[in-house]
């Protein structure tokens, strides 16, 4: 949708951006190549007049649109490549989930057993000389995330103290599977291009002029930013396993890891989420920028002159490819399930649709009984009052009428079985349905013979 926008509104905007003119010694500072040629040219008339140049003449526009198509092909591609890397890296995980329902693992963590927090297989893997020093600390952990990144020790630890947090005891959690749903909610977020990549995405274009060099170091962005949050991601491990050592020295059963935001950075675990995001599609756009320059202007043009700049930008480009896929991203899928809350994949899809109707349901029925109320609140205060005046006249409240009237009809129900008292109740059956019926149209007719016979009655 913002693609769409996007070139819908350089169409628009084409004429407006080719008239406006910029200085000639602003418009060769920040050329790609080394010399202007105004004969290959399109300036609009206006600049021309002035001896000024466009900001963007119009074919360069249209060269922008066909840029920009390019780079969300390319964006699409490798977040699907580099998805497809992660759940494979992912799939060995079943099987040290299926180990999680073993009786050998539930011996492992039986809380009657009594161990020292160093000498659990998570405590020999993190609690270490180096990670009592930062500046050792933090080297091993940049390393360690080029050999065995997640360790099934550290799979079992993190699952153990999730489902401690979140659930009861002896729950039977399939961990493996909700990592998995809440990678792809990530993956939505990965996948699209907000506005401020798109800022950044205008300075590295903007950095990519002849006099910068960028060939030099641009390239080498993404790469950095990742491997600071693997290191980041490795060192969030070693710290939760120091923090549980700190607050105990003796464990039961195994070394218990406690969730919590301030692991992360500023407390805020999305952050990774948004990185890793800015890492994508900056190498994205490189690649892109790459074949663009590539189809449009010849291998060996202005852009990319030297041998090294070409090595540089697809080596660095598949290889930080790999290592989000298959290194970055299954580590950061397990690690930022350590936060103080819970993620809303917790619930598998069946389930959510299931909670959603009866969410709807309830409120339908809350708006149906609401709406019953209040037709009934209104119906007791409109309801006419009515007064019967006999020579007998009595109160329907009184316990003493109220008590007589049904001693009367336990003792006819309870006869004999005499032709008079059969005459006698089809009668009062009759004329109680009569006066049921006349209730029912809202009339009172019919009412006064039937107080007559139940007065005879009490006088007998």
């Amino acid at each position: 949708m913002l693609l769409g926008f996007m070139s819908l509104l350089l169409t628009v905007s084409e004429k407006p951006i080719a008239n406006i003119c910029i200085p000639m010694s602003v418009g060769e500072t920040f050329l790609p190549c080394g010399s202007l040629s105004s004969s290959e040219n399109e300036e609009e008339t206006k600049c021309a007049e002035q001896g000024k140049l466009s900001l963007l003449s119009r074919s360069g526009v249209r060269e922008l649109q066909f840029l920009i198509f390019v780079l969300a092909s390319f964006h699409s591609l490798s977040s699907i490549l580099i998805f497809g890397l992660g759940m494979a890296k992912m799939r060995k995980w079943e099987s040290w989930e299926a180990e999680t329902r073993t009786l050998e693992y539930q011996f492992s963590k039986d809380p009657r057993r009594f161990l020292l927090a160093h000498q659990t297989s998570f405590g020999k893997r993190h609690l270490r000389y180096w990670s009592e020093h930062r500046l050792i600390r933090w080297p091993t952990c940049f390393l360690r995330q080029f050999y065995e990144s997640v360790s099934k020790v550290d799979y079992l630890t993190l699952r153990h103290g999730f489902v401690m947090a979140h659930f009861e005891q002896g729950t039977n959690f399939d961990f493996q599977n909700y990592i998995e749903r809440a990678l792809e909610k990530d993956f939505g977020v990965v996948v699209g291009i907000s506005f401020w990549i798109w800022v950044f995405s205008v300075f590295y274009i903007f950095f990519n002029a002849q006099k910068f060099h960028s060939y030099l170091w641009l390239p080498f962005i993404p790469l950095v930013l990742l491997l600071l949050v693997g290191t980041k991601l490795q060192g969030i491990i070693t710290a939760m396993c120091i923090d549980s050592h700190d607050k105990s020295h003796v464990v039961r059963g195994t070394l218990l890891v406690k969730p919590s935001d301030h692991f992360f950075w500023f407390g805020r675990p999305k952050l990774l989420l948004h990185l890793i995001h800015f890492i994508l599609f900056q190498n994205s756009f490189q690649l892109a920028f790459f074949t663009w320059t590539w189809f449009k202007f010849g291998l060996r043009s202005c852009f990319h002159r030297e041998t090294e700049d070409i090595i540089i930008r697809l080596v660095m480009g598949v290889l930080v490819h790999f290592l989000c896929g298959y290194v970055t991203l299954p580590l950061y899928a397990l690690v930022t399930q350590m936060g103080s809350s819970m993620r809303k994949a917790v619930f598998p899809e069946d389930v959510v649709v299931g909670l959603k109707r009866w969410r709807a349901r309830a409120k339908k029925n809350l708006k149906t009984s609401n709406s019953v109320a209040t037709s009934l609140d209104n119906s007791l205060h409109t309801s006419p009052s009515f007064r019967v005046d006999t020579s007998y006249s009595f109160e329907f409240s009184s316990p003493s009428d109220v008590g007589e009237h049904v001693a009367i009809k336990v003792i006819n129900g309870g006869g004999g079985g005499g032709e008079e008292e059969e005459d006698e109740e089809d009668e009062e059956g009759k004329e109680k349905q009569t006066q049921d019926e006349h209730q029912r149209n809202d009339s009172f007719a019919g009412f006064a013979s039937n107080l007559t016979l139940v007065l005879e009655k009490q006088r007998s």
